[in-house]
């Protein structure tokens, strides 16, 4: 019998690669490791480089990570901020101006902005809508290069453009030193000392009530127990990716103490015994980001105790990253496709470890808690409610912002005591609970507590605490189809449900007379069967449309 042995490839299959294209990813890579997890940290240097990420510059990155050139290409155009050009495209304009045109923003006129600046700024400069960018309290935000601009108007968006800076603007916060000099880092150091133990500091979480301030709100001492009875390694996986319209809290308390949040991070990972800490950072969050190389690396260079290694990993733009598994899918360097459970990520989670999955403000409170004991934490709170919410409150209040109150204030107390009432000439009219895909509740829902279990027999949920507010000149059903649209967008579409229910729901939402039966029937199809929460959650506010709101869309 005649045998073919064939000879195995020196490279990957793909396309050539070219020569100059090949030194030019390698001289930018340097010394930095090929491992096929930092794939999409080697795509924003590309992209950071040279404004936009070429087939030849890809085909050399994929020879030079000695993966293939599918990998390296459907990884590139999964996630927004990378702009890929295809062969015969033409490169994008340098400078790129990003209008966000979510709830909070086109409530402010972010669609004026759209239509008009193109002509204004010209050709040189590329205008694109962009998905919510976390800073709704400033609404209508635009985004210069990585520059934000806030309560954005045509003449304060030339004036950035016409500026070029093209870093990131940075916070004023409290530093490394100040954080040490006001007592920072001691419960930590402690920790380690053995003058506080891993059940005390577990049984005060448990105690205090605090749960999952991401939105889904599992018990945050449970976790730590949980994840602390699986086998070693075990990681950490810390969720900045607050994507979801309305929600800014994680960048507003980031922007002001973060090593708050780095000592709770720490608290928390000694507690459930995890040996390596990845922070992963939505990439709207350039001054961020830059804050926290910055005190990591002060953290490092003078250490209050030992520290297990952290990572720092930037997002490229994708709100579905926000769901636990696909978050860990993309620190692994892949698309965010949300994974089916079971297993679970405290069993089965990042590189196949257990994984404490949190939060950035669940552990921000955890040295608070600690220190003022878990009743302080717990004696907060309405309505038989414990605790204490920070409400990202956006829309037509006076005082937009994240505002920390009692755990279970109704949302005309928030208005009331916390955002200097409506603005002037608008009535409260409607609100979301929580954000995009909290659901819609008309304002004789307004009494309704605040908090976890709450909504839920309204139709809603709380999530994040993302409060948008709707006066009389506004519409739910416009609203709903704002939200629906974004969900269309940012849908990964792995599931046919979410993949083509979002888009024809949007479709059937067109209409000035919805179909409500069939809007139903799709809704239900998609509540059963899609594989995660963007899915499940998306028919919320338009089944509340449809409850609440029914003169509306008849």
């Amino acid at each position: 019998m005649l045998r073919i042995v064939k000879k195995a490839r020196g490279t990957p299959k793909g396309r050539g690669v070219e020569p100059q294209a090949l030194q030019e990813v390698r001289a930018l890579l340097g010394t930095a490791p090929r491992r096929r997890d930092l794939l999409i940290e080697h795509l924003h240097r590309l992209q950071d480089r040279f404004g936009h990420l070429s087939a030849a510059r890809l085909a050399a990155l994929a020879q030079e990570m000695r993966l293939s050139m599918t990998e390296v290409f459907e990884v590139a155009t999964f996630y927004h901020h990378f702009d890929v050009v295809k062969e015969g495209e033409a490169a994008p304009p340098a400078l790129t101006v990003r209008v966000c045109d979510s709830i909070a923003c086109e409530l402010a006129g972010a669609q004026a902005l759209l239509r008009r600046l193109p002509a204004i700024l010209g050709k040189e400069v590329r205008v694109v809508a962009a998905p919510c960018v976390g800073r709704c309290e400033a609404a209508p935000c635009a985004v210069v290069h990585q520059n934000p601009v806030g309560n954005a108007t045509v003449e304060k968006v030339r004036a950035a453009v016409q500026a070029k800076k093209l870093g990131c603007a940075e916070p004023a916060y409290l530093d490394y030193v100040a954080y040490r000099k006001a007592g920072g880092y001691r419960l930590i150091a402690d920790c380690l000392a053995g003058k506080r133990s891993r059940d005390e500091i577990t049984q005060a979480m448990e105690d205090s009530g605090l749960r999952g301030l991401g939105g889904a709100g599992f018990p945050a001492g449970r976790k730590w127990r949980i994840v602390a009875a699986e086998p070693a390694p075990r990681l950490m996986a810390v969720n900045i990716d607050e994507g979801e319209p309305g929600t800014f809290k994680d960048r507003w308390y980031l922007e002001r103490d973060p090593h708050r949040f780095l000592e709770g991070m720490l608290v928390a990972a000694w507690c459930a015994g995890v040996g390596e800490i990845y922070i992963y950072l939505r990439d709207e969050y350039a001054g961020c980001r830059a804050v926290l190389e910055r005190e990591l690396a002060k953290l490092r260079k003078n250490p209050p105790c030992a520290l297990p290694p952290i990572h720092l990993r930037r997002g490229a733009g994708a709100y579905i990253c926000g769901e636990e598994s696909a978050m860990i899918e993309s620190i692994e360097g892949k698309r965010g496709m949300p994974r089916l459970r079971p297993p679970y990520v405290a069993q089965v989670g990042l590189f196949g470890y257990p994984t404490l999955e949190h939060n950035m403000e669940t552990v921000y409170w955890v040295r608070e808690i600690v220190q003022r004991g878990a009743d302080w934490f717990a004696s907060h709170g309405r309505h038989g409610r414990k605790g204490l919410r920070s409400f990202s409150v956006s829309g037509r209040v006076k005082k937009p912002g994240v505002h920390l109150a009692p755990a279970g204030i109704t949302v005309r107390e928030l208005i009331d005591e916390y955002c200097g009432g409506m603005q002037e000439g608008h009535e409260f009219y409607a609100y979301l609970p929580g954000g995009a895909s909290g659901g819609i509740l008309p304002a004789s829902k307004g009494d309704v507590p605040l908090d976890f279990d709450t909504l839920q027999p309204h139709g809603c949920f709380i999530g994040s605490a993302a409060v948008v507010i709707l006066s009389q000149r506004d519409k739910a059903a416009a609203a709903a189809k704002n939200l629906m649209r974004f969900f269309k967008d940012e849908s990964c579409g792995q599931c046919t449900p979410c993949r083509v229910g979002t888009a024809k729901a949007l479709d059937l939402m067109q209409h000035k007379s919805w179909n409500q039966p069939l809007l139903e029937e799709l809704s239900q199809a998609m509540m059963d069967a899609s594989i995660c929460g963007l899915g499940q959650a998306a028919p919320n506010p338009v089944q509340c449309v449809m409850k609440y709101f029914p003169h509306e869309v008849q």
